[in-house]
């Protein structure tokens, strides 16, 4: 039977969620609508006799960064080559830069064969946060309201490139809250929760100091109320660890952060919560 791959439309993009929920990754309800905008070709499709059986995501962005992730072959056709066949694809057209990817820890020495190396390991960690008050001088506020191009700027200073056509529909899809932590009129903290199939989903999680952040993630929880919320800690910033287990989330499952190339130069100390373990 023919393999063949090709550009994910919109509603493949849809189907390929629903494999991650399959796989128990409990991506959020509405992430998709900013997917495309980043990088419309990101997404890979493998069909085999027509019949969509495989899947990545291979987002480039600006000249020198992209990352992988949504690495999905079908349960029934798993060991038949139709996976690498996708891997191949998405890493030539990732050729030239230093591509990031958080992957299982168990599929690590698979991945250092393709030339990439362990950075850090993030950990899902999931529970209620209680009430936490923001800092003295510290105003929690609506991200959406912001001048763009500041949140723009502030965002940049956590990840390789910028990210403007992903960030605007990021903080802006339904079924989601998205707050600045502003202090002397300067943004110093910006979460975004989700809501997913089971616990919502924050991320990014950026702050000044572990206070402002942990005021972050208290208000994300209460902006959807009743549901356990879901950090990717990287453990790169211990304090963001201390912070997790501090407002009672536990560790649910463990990530690897990998890349092809250099540790991007980002605000560690700054980083308390993966955007997305598909987009980075």
């Amino acid at each position: 039977m023919a393999f063949e791959i090709a550009t994910a439309s919109a509603d493949d993009v849809r189907l390929i969620m629903s494999w991650a929920k399959d796989e128990s990754w409990n991506p959020a309800n509405t992430d998709h609508w900013a997917f495309h905008a980043m990088d419309p070709g990101a997404f890979l499709i493998g069909r085999l006799a027509g019949e969509p059986v495989a899947c990545i995501s291979v987002t480039r962005y600006g000249a020198g960064f992209g990352f992988l992730g949504c690495y999905i072959t079908r349960p029934e056709v798993r060991g038949k080559g139709y996976g690498i066949q996708l891997w191949r694809a998405g890493m030539a057209r990732m050729a030239g830069r230093n591509v990031g990817l958080d992957g299982v820890v168990a599929q690590q020495a698979n991945y250092a064969k393709s030339g990439f190396r362990l950075a850090w390991n993030n950990v899902r960690h999931e529970g209620a946060p209680g009430s936490i008050k923001p800092p003295p001088g510290v105003a929690l506020v609506d991200a959406r309201h912001l001048p763009f191009d500041k949140l723009i700027a502030y965002d940049r200073r956590f990840f390789p490139e910028a990210r403007d056509s992903f960030l605007a529909p990021w903080i802006t899809a339904p079924e989601r809250a998205a707050l600045a932590a502003v202090k002397d009129g300067e943004i110093v903290g910006f979460g975004v929760i989700r809501a997913a199939v089971t616990a919502a989903r924050i991320g990014p999680l950026y702050g000044a100091t572990p206070e402002i952040a942990s005021a972050l993630v208290s208000a994300l929880g209460e902006a959807m109320p009743g549901k356990s919320v879901a950090v990717d800690v990287p453990e790169i910033n211990k304090k963001a660890v201390t912070l997790a287990l501090g407002m009672g989330l536990r560790p649910a499952f463990a990530t690897a952060r990998m890349y092809t190339g250099a540790d991007p130069a980002i605000d560690y100390a700054g980083f308390y919560g993966l955007t997305s373990l598909e987009l980075g």
